[in-house]
C-alpha cells in the first residue's frame, strides 16, 4: 500500500537483513546522498558489509562535492561496488535494488521511485534492529537538540560510554559496532524520521521525551493531528518497565496547538493517556500534587520523584528559560540511569549548549566603546522558537534581534505580539522570505514600521553594523530566524555557519 498523508504506509514488522551478514552481496540503493552524513554514512555501512551500492541523488556532483570528496579521499573504502547517479533518479535503479535506503527527508506518499523498491530502510531502522544498546529517545518541536546533547553530555561526564545520532546530523550507523548493552544511545528524532519506523517495531525506547509541542511542517502535513501523530510512534512499543516524559503546562497561542482530546490542555496530556511506560512530567512551575516528574522554580530546577523532592540545577552557562527547562529534562533522564542529584547540578552547570543554539560565539567593540555579543541561534526554524530567544537575555540591555525567512504555513502572531510589547527596547532586522513577509503584514497592522528585508547575509549584516558602530551602551545581537530559508541556504546549519563567518569578516 502506497499510502496517504491521512493513513501512512506501514512498513514490514522487523528488518529486510536478519543478519549483518546477510547485507553481503546485496543490491542497495541510497536515496539522497546529501551533505549532512546520513548518507555518506550509509554508503560506507553498506559497502563495509559487502554490498553492491549505488548513490542516487537529485542533486548534482558538484552540489554534493563535499561529501563526494570525503568518500573517495578515504583509502579505506573500497569504491568498486560504488556507483553515482546524479542530477536524477532511474526507475532502475529502485526496481532492481535488493534494498533501497530512504531519506528521511523524502516523502514516501507518491513517490514512484519509491513505489518501485523491493524493500525500503532507514539508517535508523537498521540501527534499532541490530543495536542492543538502551536507547534514549527524544523528539518534540523545540528543544530536541538542545536536550539530546545536554544528555549525552551528562552521560558522558559521569563515567557511561555514550553515543549521540540521528536527527542532530550524526548517523547511529556510524557507531552501531561499539554499542552493546551497557552503551546508552541517545537519538533526536524527527516526526520524519519517526514516520519511516511506522509498524516495523524496532523502537523500544528505555527513556522516551516528547518536548513542548508546537505548530511545525505544516507545508508537509497540512495539519497538526497529522504531525502529532508521527511524534506517537516514539511511544507506541515502550512497555510498563520504561519511561516516556512529557509536557505538562497549557499548550499557548495556536488552538490547533491544544490536544483535541477532551480535558486535555497539551498535548503531554493525550500522551501521557496512551503510552504504555511510565509518565513523568515537566513543567516550568512547580507540578500539581501526585504527579511526579520535574519543575522550574525561579532558575532552580527540581524532581519529585517516589515522594522525594531533590534539586537538580542551578547555574548554567547558556542562557534562556527555555534552555533551562531543556536541560531540565536532561538532568531528569540522568537521574532515571542512577546519577545522583549532586553530581547532576554539578556535571550539568558545564554544559556548554550546542553550535546554532543561542551559541555565544563572538564580541565587538564599538566606537563608542559598548561591546556587542553575537549569538547565533540559526536552528531556530519556527517562530516560537524565535520568541523564546528574544525573551532568552536581560530585558535592561538593548537587543537587535535578525529574524525572518521562508514560511512552512506557521503562525507568527506570538512573535509579533511580543515585538508590538518590547519594541521600544528590541530592534528588529529581518532576512527576506515568505515567512517575513507574514510578520511584517502583522507588525503593519500594529502600527509597527519596519524596515525593508535584507535580500543577503552580508546585506543583514551591513544595516546592523550602521545602527551599532557608534553605540555607547553594551547590546546583545542574536540571530534567530524563526523560519526556514528554502533558496538562500542549504539547511539551518549551513545558514548558521555562514552567519557566523559572515559577522567575524565584518565586525573583526
Amino acid at each position: 500500500m502506497a499510502g496517504t498523508m491521512e493513513n501512512p504506509h506501514v512498513y514490514k514488522e522487523g528488518c529486510t537483513f536478519k543478519s549483518l551478514e546477510d547485507i553481503r552481496g546485496k543490491k542497495i540503493t541510497i536515496m539522497g546522498l546529501g551533505l549532512n552524513g546520513g548518507g555518506e554514512a550509509c554508503v560506507r555501512f553498506f559497502l563495509k558489509h559487502g554490498a553492491t551500492v549505488t548513490v542516487t541523488d537529485m542533486k548534482s556532483a558538484e552540489q554534493l562535492s563535499a561529501t563526494i570528496n570525503r568518500l573517495n579521499a578515504d583509502c579505506t573504502v573500497d569504491k568498486s561496488r560504488l556507483t553515482y547517479v546524479l542530477g536524477q533518479h532511474r526507475e532502475e535503479d529502485f526496481s532492481s535494488a535488493d534494498c533501497v535506503i530512504k531519506n528521511p527527508g523524502v516523502k514516501f506518499e507518491g513517490n514512484k521511485f519509491l513505489s518501485l523498491a523491493k524493500a525500503i530502510e532507514t539508517d535508523l531502522s537498521i540501527f534499532l534492529y541490530f543495536t542492543k544498546a538502551p536507547v534514549i529517545a527524544v523528539t518534540g518541536s523545540k528543544g530536541k537538540s538542545s536536550t539530546v546533547s545536554a544528555i549525552y553530555y551528562g552521560l558522558k561526564n559521569s563515567g557511561f560510554k555514550a553515543f549521540l545520532g540521528g536527527n542532530i546530523t550524526v548517523s547511529p550507523l556510524t557507531f552501531l559496532d561499539q554499542t552493546d548493552e551497557s552503551t546508552p544511545v541517545v537519538l533526536e528524532l524527527s516526526s520524519w524520521q519517526l514516520r519511516d519506523l511506522r509498524g516495523r517495531k524496532v523502537l523500544k525506547p528505555k527513556i522516551s521525551v516528547i518536548t513542548k509541542i508546537v505548530p511545525d511542517h505544516q507545508n508537509f502535513y497540512g495539519s497538526m493531528k497529522l504531525y502529532v501523530a508521527d511524534k506517537k510512534l516514539i511511544y507506541a512499543d515502550q512497555t510498563k518497565s520504561d519511561y516516556t516524559i512529557l509536557d505538562a503546562d497549557a499548550d499557548g497561542y495556536a488552538t490547533e496547538c491544544t490536544s483535541p482530546k477532551e480535558s486535555c490542555t497539551c498535548w503531554g496530556d493525550e500522551f501521557a493517556s496512551e503510552t504504555n511506560a511510565n509518565v513523568l512530567r515537566y513543567s516550568r512551575k512547580p507540578l500539581p500534587q501526585n504527579t511526579e516528574g520535574v519543575y522550574l522554580d525561579g532558575e532552580m530546577g527540581f524532581a519529585s520523584l517516589g515522594g522525594k523532592t531533590e534539586c537538580l540545577i542551578k547555574e548554567l552557562a547558556v542562557p534562556g528559560n527555555h534552555i533551562r527547562a531543556n536541560v531540565l529534562n536532561a538532568a531528569l533522564v540522568m537521574r532515571l540511569m542512577g546519577i545522583s542529584a549532586e553530581s547532576i547540578k554539578d556535571t550539568l552547570s558545564k554544559w556548554p549548549g550546542i553550535e546554532h543554539r543561542l551559541e555565544h560565539f563572538h564580541d565587538w567593540k564599538t566606537a563608542g566603546g559598548a561591546v556587542i555579543h553575537f549569538y547565533n541561534d540559526s536552528a531556530s526554524t519556527v517562530p516560537e522558537a524565535a520568541l523564546a530567544a528574544a525573551k532568552s537575555f536581560d530585558e535592561n540591555k538593548k537587543l537587535f534581534l535578525l529574524t525572518g525567512g521562508t514560511d512552512k504555513e506557521l503562525d507568527f502572531t506570538p512573535l509579533a505580539d511580543f515585538l508590538e510589547e518590547e519594541h521600544k527596547n528590541l530592534s528588529l532586522l529581518t532576512l527576506s522570505g515568505t515567512g517575513t513577509d507574514k510578520l511584517i503584514s502583522l507588525l503593519n497592522k500594529k502600527g509597527i514600521h519596519t524596515d525593508l528585508p535584507s535580500t543577503s547575509l552580508e546585506e543583514l549584516l551591513s544595516s546592523l553594523k550602521q545602527k551599532i558602530a557608534t553605540l555607547a551602551e553594551d547590546a546583545i545581537v542574536v540571530f534567530s530566524p524563526g523560519a526556514t530559508s528554502f533558496g538562500m541556504f542549504a539547511n539551518e546549519f549551513d545558514r548558521g555557519t555562514k552567519f557566523k563567518a559572515a559577522v567575524c569578516e565584518l565586525f573583526a
